[in-house]
């Protein structure tokens, strides 16, 4: 091997390039509200306490309920279940007292009439107003009861009705009167027509519930609001109805110039009908405001 040979210097690698921007001060601290929030966690003792709140109440209140708010539900609910059983008590001593009681022949059409205002005052203002009543009442029940016991009151309601309206249209018929010709007749027929189609909505809703209870949870909550809207509308439309029929009855039965001497009769007859209008004002301000708005939320939420 020759000495004076030398060896080729093996290649060094490229020396790499480095970023040369100046680094970041070591201490900068990044902001807090940068930072994306925790996730929400809900611990199982929670779980349950929800679970449990879900199922025993219908309604969740944000409160709790002070003392005087206590005072104002009991007398509310009270002063409405006093005026809801007393205006059908005062109808049917009316009638018995003042009309001849009831009837189903044809030799005494006039006592076949009076089953029309007794059946529709209860139909329209004792039984719907109660039905109306109980999403207020019945607090402390699961919804699913509160429910099946708002149709038992329209399943009470409809038959009288629909009985009320067959008995005036009878009358009617054997008297040789004309249907459907006053302003009273106009408003009860739109009632009775929404009443049929709020009964069938109602049925047609808690059906689904029974059959697919999640699968329908969306769809009937978006019916809430407007079955409830709905209802109210109709119950104020029969509130009208009893009204101008009460004074129809008072103008032809007894007869203007009577009436307006304001006899015992008279005296019942408007009593009669101060009754369903101060039924009217405490179903409507029992259902007011923030609680019906609470329903609808709950409703919303957790649809059942």
């Amino acid at each position: 091997m020759d000495s004076n040979s030398v060896s080729p210097m093996p290649e060094l690698a490229p020396i790499a390039e480095f970023d040369k921007s100046p680094p970041s001060p070591p201490n900068e601290e990044v902001p807090m509200d940068d930072l994306p929030p925790p996730p929400a966690t809900i611990s199982q003792a929670e779980g349950k306490k929800m679970k449990v709140q879900r199922t025993r109440s219908y309604e969740s209140d944000d409160h709790e309920r002070g003392a005087c708010e206590w005072c104002e539900y009991a007398l509310v609910i009270t002063l409405a279940t006093i005026l809801l059983i007393g205006v059908s008590a005062l109808t049917i001593f009316w009638v018995f007292y003042y009309r001849a009681g009831y009837a189903w022949a044809d030799e005494n059409p006039a006592k076949q009439f009076n089953l029309h205002p007794t059946l529709m005052v209860a139909g329209f203002i004792t039984f719907s107003g109660f039905s109306v009543l109980l999403y207020r009442i019945c607090r402390c029940f699961r919804r699913i009861y509160v429910k099946l016991l708002h149709a038992i009151f329209h399943a009470l309601a409809f038959p009288c009705i629909v009985i009320g309206f067959l008995a005036v249209f009878d009358y009617h018929n054997k008297s040789g009167i004309n249907n459907f010709y006053s302003l009273h007749s106009w408003i009860g027929l739109v009632a009775m027509g929404l009443f049929g189609i709020q009964y069938a909505v109602g049925f047609f809703s808690f059906l689904l519930l029974l059959i697919c209870n999640k699968g329908t949870a969306g769809f009937r909550a978006s019916l809430v609001p407007v079955h409830a809207a709905f209802g109210i509308l109709t119950f104020v439309l029969g509130v009208a109805a009893c009204l101008t029929g009460l004074t129809e009855k008072a103008l032809f039965d007894i007869g203007a110039e009577k009436y307006s001497s304001l006899t015992e009769e008279s005296i019942v007859v408007n009593a009669i009908g101060m009754s369903i209008v101060a039924v009217a004002v405490v179903v409507l301000f029992t259902v007011r405001g923030t609680g019906g708005y609470r329903l609808r939320k709950v409703a919303a939420q957790h649809p059942s």
